[in-house]
């Protein structure tokens, strides 16, 4: 299994725009993140949590060529903004796109993509299957089993997810004991930092390190970045061996 990448950033990106920040302003290419996604691919078949608004470049960039499905994590516009661009599958493979997210997520694409649901369809509109899921019910797709891990994000609960030794978390600023524990075992864990300082829907570093510690993984990387973190190269230095801030376009085996 691979993990992939497609962003690292919060919601504005970096660099952000009108920021002349010494991170928003650094040459270096790892200080650019396009919106948080990832891309987890197991026997060849690939699985995106998130299409944000950089999903279209996103999906460029790596030159993916198939896509299985598309998990969601919440309705939030930084996560499901490019779900338009499914078409593209729909056109190449003859196939409608297989979505799993939950009941707020589907209401959130209901109302910014009533054209995709409408009983009269325009020609050349995006062709999705639907899969509602929950918290506390796990499901497969191929044959690969996927455990929601439900944790809150201020106080909107959403879903972060394990496939076999990877979990995959992000948004999270509360996770309570019960999830917690269906992350243990993890040998991969992902799961967000915003920044340094305190923040109210996110975990900051402090928080992020924290939770990786009860957790215990072989390894970590930290996703869901803004400018306020700092510059990479400088974060990196301060964290424990064993976590690594990720960055655009990293991949990693599980």
């Amino acid at each position: 299994m691979d993990l992939t990448f497609l962003g690292t950033g919060t919601s504005q990106g970096v660099p952000v725009i009108a920021c002349d920040c010494n991170v928003c302003v650094s040459s270096d290419a790892e200080d650019n993140r396009l919106r948080a996604s990832a891309m987890i691919t197991i026997d060849g078949d690939n699985y995106v949590i998130d299409s944000g608004p950089d999903f279209r470049q996103q999906i460029l960039r790596e030159k993916v060529q198939d896509l299985r499905a598309i998990l969601f994590t919440h309705e939030h516009k930084d996560h499901i903004a490019g779900m338009d661009d499914v078409r593209a599958f729909n056109f190449k493979h003859n196939k409608d796109m297989d979505v799993y997210c939950d009941l707020n997520v589907q209401k959130a694409l209901l109302r910014e993509y009533p054209y995709v649901f409408s009983d009269f369809k325009y020609p050349g509109v995006p062709e999705v299957k639907v899969h509602q899921i929950c918290g506390d019910e796990s499901f497969t797709i191929d044959g690969n089993l996927f455990i929601p891990i439900e944790v809150m994000h201020y106080k909107l609960p959403i879903l972060g997810f394990r496939v076999g030794d990877l979990t995959y978390i992000t948004d999270a600023k509360t996770i309570s004991d019960s999830e917690i524990e269906k992350v243990k075992g993890s040998k991969v864990l992902v799961v967000n930092a915003l920044r340094i300082q305190e923040h109210i829907s996110h975990f900051n570093l402090e928080q992020a390190l924290s939770f990786i510690n009860k957790v215990n993984p072989e390894r970590a990387y930290l996703t869901h970045i803004s400018h306020l973190m700092g510059k990479h190269n400088d974060v990196d230095k301060l964290l424990p061996d064993n976590v690594f801030l990720a960055y655009d376009g990293l991949r990693i085996k599980v």
